[in-house]
């Protein structure tokens, strides 16, 4: 088992930088990068920038800009003096590759440089931004997997049912429904749109928790998480429940299921002592994907409708602004947590079927 988790570790190292090198590639063909950014800005024609470019962008690299600025469209009268220094300020009068190696080099560290917009250390705004996400992705996918696994079980054991066919009607509404237009209606009926105002709209704390007392803070951190979660998992429960369901009723109908219950085991035993560790292979497998959705690439929409300042918002006012130490190092940061996720949930597989066995394999 050890030499399989070192293999693992070992492989995050290509993984990632493929990974990495095909982004930064593909940014690299995009147009529009910082320095055409700011060149916008000088001349006024600036469209879709959510925030203005600080200035300090000093060493930083991890662009994708193109390396002749002074030849676009967006350079056209101005002074190309003016136009080499914006280079040189955000690294960009580096070649590619160099600045690749050197981006790739300070990330080793967990040094992302300095934000172009936020003229602030990208370390310090993930910090700050990162409880929010770890929030509405830890809760929203505690949530979903504590009752779509009862669920999916009690649907594979009434198959069929009028309880069966309801839930599935139930939870496929859901799944319909989009996470920010539920959230738009939750806002409308309980914080305050129309009906009642029983939850706050803004923020994940209140302004004078810090005054509180623990019990008092505990429950107002929960007092303004409610209804964000609420909309994340509510279009979450199908997925995870239908795939209970079918790996459930996949085991049941096989042989050592009728061995056991000829042996005269409840039902019970049956389902949680044979069954139960069988058919959680396929739902534990999906646990990652489940959880780095949710807590990453599903909340923008969420964060931005309820005031969360998270990393889902900031990500995308990166993109916006071709904010490129923000970009590659979330980018770095979520594949690095994605691979290191899934190597956790390769060892669990032991914990819940102990008959496998990841070293006795030779990859």
């Amino acid at each position: 088992m050890l030499a399989y988790i070192v293999r693992r570790l070992l492989l995050i190292i290509p993984t990632l930088f493929a990974i990495m090198v095909i982004n930064f590639i593909v940014i690299q063909a995009a147009p529009g990068g910082p320095v055409e950014q700011i060149i916008a800005e000088l001349k006024g024609t600036a469209v879709g920038a959510t925030a203005r470019f600080g200035g300090g962008g000093g060493g930083d690299v991890g662009g994708g800009a193109n390396a002749n600025a002074n030849q676009s469209r967006g350079a056209r009268g101005l002074d190309p003096r003016v136009i080499e220094q914006l280079k040189v300020q955000y690294g960009f009068d580096k070649p590619p590759v160099e600045r690749f190696l050197l981006m790739m080099r300070e990330y080793l560290t967990f040094d992302f440089g300095r934000s172009y917009t936020h003229d602030r250390p990208v370390v310090q705004l993930i910090k700050e931004k990162l409880p929010v996400s770890i929030s509405l992705g830890l809760w929203s996918t505690l949530i979903t997997y504590l009752v779509s696994i009862p669920l999916g079980i009690k649907k594979a054991v009434r198959d069929g049912s009028t309880f069966d066919v309801a839930t599935s009607t139930v939870i496929f509404v859901g799944y319909s429904i989009p996470s920010f237009l539920f959230a738009v209606l939750l806002i409308v009926l309980f914080a305050g749109g129309t009906y009642w105002s029983w939850f706050p709209l803004r923020g994940l704390t209140s302004d004078n928790w810090i005054d509180l007392d623990w019990p008092h803070r505990i429950l107002d951190y929960f007092w303004h998480i409610t209804l964000p979660t609420t909309a994340l998992v509510i279009g979450s429960f199908a997925s995870i429940t239908m795939l209970t369901k079918n790996s459930f009723l996949e085991e049941i109908h096989k042989n050592y299921v009728v061995t056991a219950r000829a042996k005269g085991l409840s039902e019970r035993r049956v389902l949680y002592g044979h069954v139960f560790r069988n058919a959680m292979l396929l739902v534990i497998a999906n646990f990652p994907a489940a959880f780095i959705g949710i807590l990453f690439t599903g909340t923008f929409l969420i964060e931005s409708i309820f005031s969360l300042d998270g990393l889902g918002l900031l990500g995308y006012e990166a993109a916006i602004n071709r904010d490129y130490p923000i970009m590659f190092s979330t980018l770095y940061v979520f594949t690095l947590v994605g691979m290191v996720t899934k190597l956790i949930t390769d060892l669990t597989y032991t914990v819940v079927d102990p008959r496998i066995d990841f070293g006795t394999r030779g990859t």
